[in-house]
């Protein structure tokens, strides 16, 4: 496999559109993603309940972490994540704020296909739509069966993503705004029956035009749930938001929670 023709290894893309993709509204709702993924994972800190007997704090895998705008939120809380990604340019940034607040974070360079440290990890995390994105859907189900190795017994494994269900509900063929100082035009194309979604942005910067086109594979709730199982994970409960909200007609986002 030629990881190199892979568009999301492409690490101009990444900076490019950084500004574009995490914006102040994807920052602020950091705190609100941590308190989901500590309710859905049942996660509490050690120390803090005097019953328990001393431990260190669970661990957490943020597989795909960016800038580590979670990966930081977790470390905050006291817990003890390791933030992997394949764009080191994000990496160098999330490595700085991290040392800047004095938090305890690993950061790994690493493929999601490759990443894997058996019986490490309490619970695992695949954020803010970054899955689906292998050309080959086999590489979707290594990436999973990778997490679950790397989960002790008990672990959670936590993703959400763009459901198929919401992008055929949300779906709008082009649009355009303003954001970052840029102006924006998107086009978007369903393939393959809706298996997947042909994304094409176009920025103009500065007199400046920058254009990707990128594809996504989706999945409705029920084939991600098929996916997660048939790897081995024993339960998976789907939500439509991280209030715990139902996966239905009004469903914000798609919420898999999977027990090993």
């Amino acid at each position: 496999m030629d990881l190199k023709q892979e568009w999301f290894l492409d690490e101009t893309f990444w900076e490019e559109y950084a500004p574009i993709m995490f914006d102040a509204k994807r920052w602020n709702e950091a705190p609100v993603v941590a308190d989901g993924i500590t309710r859905l994972a049942k996660l509490r800190l050690y120390h803090e309940d005097p019953g328990t007997p001393s431990h260190a704090p669970p661990r957490i895998l943020d597989l795909c972490c960016g800038f580590g705008r979670i990966t930081a939120e977790l470390a905050r809380r006291g817990f003890y994540p390791t933030g992997v990604d394949v764009t080191e340019a994000y990496l160098t940034t999330a490595r700085e704020d991290a040392a800047y607040e004095k938090l305890d974070i690993e950061f790994v360079h690493a493929d999601a296909r490759s990443f894997k440290r058996p019986g490490a990890f309490d619970t695992a995390v695949n954020l803010y739509i970054s899955f689906g994105y292998f050309e080959d859907p086999r590489d979707d189900r290594l990436m999973v069966k990778n997490v679950y190795d790397s989960l002790k017994p008990g672990g959670t494994f936590i993703i959400e993503t763009l459901g198929k269900e919401i992008a055929v509900r949300d779906f709008v063929e082009a649009e355009w705004f303003e954001q970052a100082g840029c102006l924006v035009l998107t086009h978007y194309t369903p393939l393959d029956s809706w298996g997947s979604l042909q994304n094409r942005w176009i920025l103009i910067r500065d007199s400046r035009r920058i254009e990707r086109t990128f594809t996504q594979r989706l999945y409705a709730a029920s084939e991600l749930r098929s996916l997660l199982l048939e790897t081995g994970f024993s339960s998976v409960e789907i939500y439509g938001g991280w209030d715990e909200s139902p996966y239905d007609r009004r469903a914000a986002t798609l919420i898999a929670a999977a027990q090993k």
